[in-house]
């Protein structure tokens, strides 16, 4: 969501966004889904042909008010359970060649960027040969061997033109990019919610160029508004999750599948949902790295966090029987203690201006990744928490998670907060290579810093629940001001290329100069030297 969005957002999905645990008892079976079919669907032929013209970026671009949920009980002050307060002797691997996503300035064949709204929401996906990286209302294809810009930037709906609708009209924002491996496509979605009726407009590539055609699909969510989309691909379907809302109030989540293998091939598809209570929100669905598929008919893994527990849903989806398909769950995985940052809200302090900075610790961040190793199975995932005790320095660091036997009696296997000193962590995104190798990358700030972007990793044999130094991929050299200008990120994104499946992808947000609506983003690789 954009910060003309801002206002109010800091509460938005607050605190673990399940707000309370009401729900604890054992897992259930839900009831049969929502089925409906996508509303339009076409074929766009050729993503090159399509010229917008260079005032697109802020005549098609639209900011939306937050929905701001009641902020979740729990233990106040509890400490954190699980601070890795030092970094382990040895240096995350050295970073390759960085450069600037889309941002304020960024040009390339398509025109020059111009920033209007904030945060930037700032994600990527790495596939064959390109890089394709997604910011709030807009986005840019890169070759991966040269870095350089092959299309872009253009505004996010350039996708759906001449598709008709809202799809077409309205560049909305709270995009994401994933890359379905096994399909070698791409999967970019947006939602069009300037006006009800509401949709999600989600567009796969019929190749692994991610400049050619693409089948272009919109589903509707009528008027209830599908608020902050998360994707994940699996093998029977492309899983979207959302936090619903019915005018200001909190809905619950929204659980989606899209039939990707009717969308693979353009074909008109259905979507099969269910509707969570207001128990729970800022789920994500899992996302699945790595040559291995999950265990035939292994259904999709969803998981969000209340007080001190992950808690998981298992989405089995039939397409030739609905009455077949089943979400089961929550399942509740103990954790050790956190406080959400911020409690959920606006504290991160910058160098040079009094605006502190929201740590979005009130939900899990973007991806949900999974990995299917032979032996076992695993998920990881990462939060943003306090662990400074002081009232005038309560910092924050990253807590990520391994959980494993997600289909029976999923455990965490190791768990940390990584915070090596008190600068403040947060907004960060985390994968695992094909060794199980692990990377972190995240935000960091102090008043005494402006805002980076940094990551750190874990070799697989490394102890337990520790993260090794960490590296730079870009010092920020100014910090975001303006009134009430508290919007950061919303998101980032570590995606593994599929070529090596070992090099791992980063992206997220920096500034070149103090200022407003003037922000940055820089995209980084690295990998494990023993990772071939």
């Amino acid at each position: 969501m954009s910060l003309s969005k801002q206002t109010g957002f800091s509460l938005v999905l607050c605190a673990a966004i399940g707000l309370v645990a009401a729900d604890r008892a054992a897992a259930q079976t839900t009831s049969r889904p929502e089925v409906t079919p996508a509303t339009r669907h076409d074929t766009l032929h050729s993503l090159r042909g399509v010229m917008p013209r260079p005032d697109d970026f802020i005549k098609n671009s639209h900011g939306h008010p937050a929905h701001p949920l009641p902020l979740i009980g729990g233990p106040a002050n509890q400490a954190d359970g699980a601070v890795q307060s030092s970094s382990t002797g040895s240096f995350a691997p050295a970073l390759g060649t960085g450069f600037d996503g889309v941002g304020q300035g960024f040009s390339g064949p398509q025109g020059t960027f111009t920033v209007n709204s904030a945060p930037p929401d700032t994600n990527g996906a790495v596939g064959a040969t390109q890089y394709v990286q997604l910011v709030n209302t807009a986005f840019a294809v890169f070759d991966k061997s040269t870095r350089a810009v092959s299309y872009g930037p253009v505004p996010t709906n350039t996708l759906w033109s001449g598709f008709g609708g809202p799809c077409e009209t309205d560049n909305d924002g709270d995009g994401i990019v994933v890359y379905d491996k096994a399909a070698g496509r791409w999967v970019i979605s947006q939602f069009a919610v300037t006006a009800a009726p509401y949709f999600q407009c989600v567009a796969v590539s019929a190749t692994s160029d991610a400049t050619g055609a693409y089948y272009r699909y919109a589903f509707p969510y009528g008027s209830v508004f599908p608020d902050y989309p998360k994707m994940g691909v699996w093998p029977d379907a492309y899983y979207e999750t959302f936090n619903m809302f019915s005018g200001n109030a909190f809905a619950g989540a929204k659980l989606c599948a899209y039939d990707r293998n009717a969308m693979l091939s353009g074909a008109a598809a259905t979507q099969q949902c269910f509707q969570l209570s207001t128990s729970y929100g800022g789920v994500l669905p899992a996302d699945l790295d790595g040559a291995t598929a999950p265990p035939a008919g292994s259904p999709n893994y969803l998981m969000n966090f209340t007080t001190n527990q992950l808690n998981l849903w298992k989405f089995h989806v039939d397409w030739s029987n609905t009455a077949n398909t089943t979400l089961t769950g929550p399942i509740a995985i103990p954790v050790a203690a956190f406080n959400a940052a911020c409690r959920g809200g606006a504290c991160i302090p910058q160098s040079g201006t009094r605006q502190k900075l929201d740590s979005l610790a009130d939900r899990l961040m973007f991806r949900l990744a999974y990995r299917n190793f032979g032996d076992h199975e695993s998920l990881v995932v990462n939060h943003a928490v306090q662990v400074g005790s002081s009232r005038k320095n309560p910092y924050s660091g990253v807590r990520w998670y391994e959980v494993r036997n997600p289909n029976g009696t999923p455990a965490v296997y190791q768990q940390s907060t990584y915070s090596p000193d008190t600068n403040y962590r947060w907004m960060g995104s985390v994968a695992m290579d094909k060794l199980g190798d692990m990377a972190l990358g995240y935000s960091v700030s102090s008043s005494a810093i402006h805002p980076a972007v940094r990551y750190t990793g874990r070799l697989a044999g490394d102890p337990l629940g520790t993260m090794q130094a960490e590296n730079s991929i870009v010092e920020g050299l100014g910090s975001q001001s303006g009134n009430n200008l508290s919007r950061w990120g919303d998101y980032s994104a570590m995606s593994i290329d599929p070529v090596d499946d070992c090099t791992f992808w980063y992206t997220s947000e920096y500034l070149q100069n103090t200022g407003s609506f003037n922000w940055n983003t820089r995209i980084g690789s690295f990998k494990f030297p023993t990772c071939l």
